[in-house]
């Protein structure tokens, strides 16, 4: 007796290709690819910055001008 378990093959739908659906899709990839160089900088800066002192929120913003 085999210990392997088969998942369900998932049946898709053949769709069809469209211009539009093609246009939103690339916009949601570029949007995620953003997102993830984003993230990538923040992670960089936190590295960059480990050791250093943290600015409190309330001095950062009268700073901004935010009060």
């Amino acid at each position: 007796m085999s210990s392997v378990i088969k998942r369900p093959t998932k049946r898709v739908a053949k769709q069809r290709l469209t211009l539009g659906a093609l246009h939103d899709e690339i916009l949601q990839l570029r949007q995620r690819i953003e997102d993830l160089e984003d993230l990538r900088e923040m992670n960089q800066a936190i590295d960059r910055n480990g050791a250093k002192p943290l600015v409190p929120w309330s001095k950062a913003k009268k700073e901004l001008g935010l009060v």
